[in-house]
């Protein structure tokens, strides 16, 4: 097969993924109208398919999802790509191990968001999937990469792949779209059950050796091995 086919099927697989993913987002209740988007960076290059700007979820489609490079323009006469776009990119051009990002504004997490808190780390699917507290990211307006300044600056060298930008939002980064949508199902979750803690009393925090332990074994000892995702 030659080099260029490779590269349309590999375009097609990752539009059928990412149209299939947007569903998860809808399904998990973690976006309202046309807000929230997905992208996924395609392998060995410096190119990514993002959710369209202003399409309603129930008319997306792998043709529609939008081909940029790393700085967020079209490059295959497509529609517009999503506004956050530029965050994406950002995100691509300095975090080169990751390979999806996730945006929403699901409720619980946008609301610690808008406080401007950081999610303490009280539960242990906490420390299983973020390692610690889910930070908080600087307030950042939307039209340049700003937003992805502030993911990079917050998430580099962390471990939580999950943070909130304050009065905005939640980004989750992966090592694929798929762990990046994982990790925003789970952030939602944990912000909704550490609210509902917090209206019963104060939540005790998880010492960080025990944090530290947690995170080991689910990152790398829980699940099947055989499985790309656990």
């Amino acid at each position: 097969m030659s080099a260029p086919r490779i590269f349309e099927n590999a375009v097609e697989a990752l539009r059928r993924q990412l149209s299939e993913l947007h569903t998860e987002l809808t399904r998990n209740q973690l976006v309202a109208w046309t807000a929230g988007n997905i992208s996924a960076r395609l392998p060995d290059r410096d190119l990514m398919l993002i959710k369209p700007s202003g399409v309603s979820y129930d008319d997306l489609t792998p043709e529609n999802m939008v081909l940029t490079d790393l700085f967020g323009t079209p490059v295959d006469g497509g529609g517009t790509p999503s506004s956050d776009a530029d965050a994406h990119a950002y995100v691509y051009r300095h975090l080169p191990h990751i390979g999806g990002v996730v945006h929403t504004h699901s409720t619980y997490a946008t609301a610690w968001a808008a406080r401007g808190e950081a999610i303490p780390c009280v539960l242990t699917m906490m420390a299983d999937e973020f390692g610690g507290e889910i930070p908080v990211g600087p307030f950042a307006l939307i039209g340049d990469d700003s937003i992805g300044r502030g993911i990079v600056e917050v998430l580099e060298g962390h471990r939580s792949t999950a943070v909130l930008m304050k009065n905005h939002g939640v980004f989750t980064i992966g090592k694929n779209a798929r762990a990046a949508v994982k990790s925003a199902v789970l952030c939602e979750e944990v912000a909704r059950t550490v609210h509902e803690s917090r209206l019963l009393g104060i939540p005790q925090a998880i010492p960080q050796a025990d944090i530290d332990r947690l995170f080991d074994r689910y990152q790398n000892v829980y699940g099947q091995k055989t499985k790309e995702l656990q």
